[in-house]
């Protein structure tokens, strides 16, 4: 635990992923209790997660905000309020995503055949499904939060509904302070993909979130990975760059023949990549083909895609 702010602690807690950390963050509330955003993944033994954690505090945790309803994020919702005590708030949107997602009404291997029907070999599709069945076992999210809108506020931070890295991601903002989830990250550039049971233009949400930012205006802002971001408004215009680069990319991927999204991804990433980190490629290059798509310099054609 560290303080990176006035008035804010940072939680990292180890991750067994692609990345290997993720930070949490407590506000100090109006009432001298604290805010916890985003709790990690889920544990076998939460007491042992969090009692150190309360120990360190001067007050208790009064309340839990979900910043967005990926594992690393929201895994742990279900650990940290049973520890604490405390209710869990998320956004409304985003919930009912996490719900699709994570909840009883999922429609089993669904998401193995969208990998297929986008050109990924069967062996592959099995070998990722496996790693993702591990992971959801960590997955301890909450029913029946607190819903979040966008524009209320939880103790003086107003929520902001930034779409792309997850549909209904909301940060807090207060004093030009903003707790971004994974909105925006320094070293590297947030996940957008495109996934079944999503929004349809992924990609398009997202840089309409980061013109957004350069709107919003933030002096500082606190990641869910790597360090604080001194100048967001400028790391978005980076991040937009960084997309436009690859939409490029993705187009001149594309010829005469169909190309699935596969196919793509193997020109857009490097080839040494696990299943699992395919899948997130598969995703990644799906998001830049459909905004191509909706742009009109590409089209669909035979279970792949074409230039326009």
């Amino acid at each position: 635990m560290d303080e990176p702010y006035p008035g804010v602690r940072r939680l990292t807690f180890r991750l067994p992923l692609g990345i290997d950390h993720v930070h949490c963050y407590l506000l100090r509330a109006s009432d001298g209790s604290w805010t916890l955003v985003d709790t990690g993944l889920g544990a076998d033994d939460p007491a042992a997660v969090w009692e150190p954690v309360l120990a360190e505090l001067d007050a208790p945790v009064g309340r839990i905000v979900i910043t967005h309803m990926h594992p690393d994020h929201v895994g742990g919702a279900r650990d940290a309020a049973a520890v604490t005590g405390a209710p869990v708030l998320q956004g409304r949107e985003d919930y009912e995503q996490c719900v699709r997602a994570w909840g009883q009404t999922r429609t089993p291997g669904g998401l193995a055949a969208f990998m297929v029907r986008h050109g990924m070999p069967p062996e592959q599709v099995e070998e990722s499904v496996g790693e993702s069945a591990k992971l959801r076992s960590r997955v301890h999210w909450v029913e029946g939060p607190e819903l979040l809108e966008p524009g209320e506020e939880v103790d003086g931070w107003r929520v902001e509904l930034l779409r792309g890295h997850a549909d209904g991601h909301i940060v807090l903002l207060r004093d030009g302070v903003m707790v971004a989830g994974d909105v925006l990250l320094g070293q590297i550039t947030p996940a957008i993909g495109l996934y079944p049971g999503g929004r349809p233009d992924p990609l398009g949400d997202y840089l309409e979130t980061l013109r957004r930012i350069g709107e919003l205006a933030p002096r500082l802002a606190l990641p869910g990975h790597h360090g604080v971001i001194e100048d967001p408004a400028g790391r978005a215009r980076e991040i937009a760059e960084h997309h436009r680069l690859r939409l490029d990319a993705a187009a001149a991927a594309l010829d005469g023949e169909p190309r699935t999204a596969y196919d793509v991804s193997l020109r857009l990433f490097e080839s040494k990549l696990s299943p699992a980190q395919r899948r997130f490629a598969l995703a990644e290059s799906l998001a830049h083909l459909e905004r191509l798509v909706y742009a009109g310099r590409a089209g669909r054609a035979d279970g792949g895609y074409v230039a326009a």
